[in-house]
């Protein structure tokens, strides 16, 4: 595999990061503050044109951060070593991925049909499995990911209540009827 490589000569891997297909998914798998330190890095890094655009990081954002802006998928993971995304790709995806890629992304492993990963030889790394320890916590998307979803709860609850929200320093919030 290619991404074997990235072991033994770490500067200078093309990394591909496409635009997610799924609907209501508005999240990038990188952004333009993540791609300009992998450049720094000697990395190239290919954009999906519109990959970022959901999320509020216009095509422009990639392109000053170092990155090379790619029409659609076949063309952006034309050649490379990693690709990126936020999550597995899905049936009609596939066909842009190179053969023995590896591929980072919430990959849902009890869920997924691994035949498109083997038939194209691509190793498939699951952000699922990174270890929840401190080391690895800059890199933990599960509990990254459920912050977040408390944050939202929160001012979800906060707009839907109907009356004044007092602010609290902490997750857990309790009110009086």
């Amino acid at each position: 595999l290619r991404a074997a490589i990235f072991f033994l000569y770490p500067s200078d891997m093309k990394i591909s990061v496409l635009r997610e297909r799924r609907a209501g998914e508005t999240r990038v798998a990188a952004t333009p503050e993540t791609v300009k330190k992998l450049v720094a890095s000697g990395h190239s890094v290919t954009i999906e044109s519109g990959a970022g655009t959901v999320a509020g990081f216009p095509d422009d954002s990639f392109s000053e951060a170092g990155a090379t802006l790619a029409p659609d998928a076949a063309a952006a993971t034309k050649g490379a070593d990693i690709v990126f995304k936020v999550r597995a790709p899905e049936d009609g995806e596939f066909s842009a991925l190179p053969d023995g890629v590896a591929l980072i992304a919430l990959m849902d492993p009890s869920n997924l049909d691994a035949t498109p990963l083997n038939g194209k030889k691509i190793a498939a790394l699951s952000m699922e499995f990174t270890p929840r320890i401190t080391r690895a916590q800059s890199m933990d998307a599960l509990s990254s990911m459920a912050s977040i979803a408390g944050y939202k709860a929160a001012l979800l609850a906060a707009t839907s209540l109907g009356k004044i929200f007092p602010m609290l320093g902490q997750t857990a919030l309790h009110l009086q009827s």
